[in-house]
């Protein structure tokens, strides 16, 4: 194995140690990309300068810069919308007759990125108007880079990024115009908060979700990973909630502890423990 390709599995195995994800072999010509700034700021000009870094700086800031780095933060607002249409004419009313009674809703995003996901659900419960009134909704985004929770945190964006997914309409309302972006309304976002956490660590709050988006994350795990996320999120969401994945993610031949939600696009439902051990048995 040549030297640069040793220090490209080294960077693939330090990526997977902290987050889960796999940078599979054909995907590791992202490395000189992602890291080109580290590159600048440590003046190095090649991976295997970086890896020798890395080995004299175990645990240190420099894993940390790495791996933030490598991951993939792609989002923008809405995004596969036929899904966002299908969470407000069909699941959220659902959701908001099993909650009747104590008229709480609780919604988690995993790897929510720099937030644009969670800032949707936002304009679409502002959007529907007095279906909630009087309502306790709490819709928290986890993301395991750091420096993306804090983009999250600001709700703070550039031209190009509202542009993606918002129309004009949205723009204006839920958004002020600043000298460098767009900063979301305080009253848009008043319901939801942002934390760092890593979906395959204990769920994020002792109290189960009904709502539990997770998309486009899954896909970046090898199958043992993916089977470990989904028993965390299985266990995060309550009995009669949803999971939503991408659209390129699927629970079947995946896990056991999920089925597909009938004629729905990307939503999934929770299998009772019962179920799991009739299943098991047999």
């Amino acid at each position: 194995m040549e030297l640069s390709n040793a220090s490209e599995l080294i960077i693939a195995d330090l990526l997977a140690e902290k987050t889960g994800q796999q940078l599979s072999e054909s995907r590791r010509w992202r490395i000189g990309t992602s890291l080109a700034g580290i590159f600048r700021e440590r003046g190095i000009s090649n991976v295997d300068q970086l890896a020798c870094l890395l080995a004299l700086e175990k645990e240190g800031q420099l894993e940390q810069e790495v791996v933030e780095a490598l991951l993939n933060n792609e989002t923008y607002f809405f995004r596969d919308k036929p899904t966002f249409d299908q969470l407000a004419t069909d699941i959220l009313p659902l959701l908001a007759e099993k909650r009747a009674d104590k008229r709480r809703l609780q919604i988690w995003c995993a790897g929510c990125s720099t937030g644009q996901e969670v800032h949707s659900l936002a304009i679409m419960f502002s959007e529907m108007g007095e279906m909630w009134n009087g309502w306790s909704i709490d819709i928290l985004g986890t993301d395991i880079s750091h420096k993306a929770i804090s983009a999250a945190r600001s709700g703070h964006y550039s031209q190009f990024e509202v542009q993606r997914g918002l129309t004009v309409a949205q723009m204006l309302e839920h958004f002020d115009e600043t000298t460098n972006g767009w900063q979301i309304h305080s009253d848009t976002r008043h319901f939801v908060r942002f934390q760092q956490h890593n979906v395959l660590g204990d769920p994020p709050s002792r109290s189960q979700f009904d709502l539990v988006l997770c998309r486009n994350v899954l896909l970046y795990f090898d199958p043992e990973t993916r089977k470990r996320a989904f028993r965390r999120l299985w266990s995060a969401l309550a009995p009669d909630g949803f999971l939503m994945l991408g659209a390129g993610e699927t629970v079947v031949g995946q896990t056991g502890q999920f089925k597909p939600s009938a004629a729905r696009m990307s939503l999934y439902e929770p299998i009772g423990q019962h179920q799991l051990a009739e299943a098991t048995s047999r």
